[in-house]
């Protein structure tokens, strides 16, 4: 099983999570949007206080929280992803870290935006935290083990 795991895998398939990645950050610039229009037009917020960071209210706020976190964890993943599939050194093992990576974000999105459950979204994020780790190990140990 391990070695099926680390078999060669065709490397623009640790693309595709990346490319997931961002389409929740487009999903998360809309959400933030709408969540702002709603916030002038039920008078909470003028557009000239949203000029600064900190200003949105409600769900808007966690949204826009959420947002800056796919800025943090996330960008370590890139530069190793593209790492990898640039020397063609994708394992199957890779895509599946990639891929639980991506799903925790999306987990973590959903429990922050939409819950206060800050408990659960620290669970949730050891998920994130786990997948990078392991990505990143794996890649160490392959490269210079």
């Amino acid at each position: 099983m391990a070695e099926s795991l680390l078999s060669p895998a065709d490397p623009h398939l640790i693309l595709l999570p990346m490319a997931s990645h961002l389409a929740l950050i487009g999903f998360l610039y809309c959400w933030l949007t709408i969540e702002r229009l709603l916030a002038v037009r039920a008078r909470k917020r003028t557009y000239a206080d949203l000029q600064f960071a900190g200003a949105d209210v409600d769900r808007g706020a966690r949204v826009a929280a959420n947002l800056r976190n796919q800025f943090e964890a996330p960008m370590l993943l890139y530069p190793l992803a593209l790492a990898i599939w640039a020397v063609e050194a994708v394992t199957f093992a890779d895509i599946a870290l990639a891929w639980l990576f991506v799903a925790g974000r999306v987990l973590h999105t959903a429990v922050q935006t939409l819950t206060g459950n800050v408990p659960l979204r620290g669970a949730v994020f050891t998920i994130n935290f786990l997948a990078l780790a392991g990505l990143w190990a794996l890649f160490l140990f392959r490269h210079l083990g």
